[in-house]
């Protein structure tokens, strides 16, 4: 089986929407099927993209500064890897989990170890 990650795109801000406990009930119904399938591998939420911390090498020094690395109106909030046995069960998994949590999810596979 191949792995993929979801990735969760949510929108910057500290807003939480009104129905957050319907997205949850509804996110873990999809966590708890991953698992039943045998397709759950791991998943976790992130902090704001303002936690972040950017290092970049030049000339073999490092420089750290305080993220997040790339500046735009939405960031990845949360991912989940899982396990399938291709491209189309992966993104019938991240269709699902889409409806779930109302925000985009993108699909990628993995590189084989």
């Amino acid at each position: 089986m191949k792995q993929y990650l979801l990735s969760i795109y949510q929108p910057d801000g500290d807003g939480v929407p009104d129905n957050i406990d319907e997205i949850m009930r509804d996110v873990d119904a999809v966590n708890a099927d991953l698992r039943s399938a045998g397709a759950w591998v791991f998943a976790a939420g992130l902090h704001p993209p303002s936690t972040a911390t950017v290092v970049r090498v030049k000339d073999d020094e490092a420089l750290v500064t305080d993220g997040p690395y790339v500046e735009g109106k939405e960031h990845i909030g949360g991912f989940t890897i899982i396990q399938a046995t291709d491209l189309d069960e992966a993104l019938e998994w991240g269709r699902r989990l889409a409806a779930a949590i109302t925000l985009p999810i993108e699909v990628r596979p993995l590189h084989d170890s």
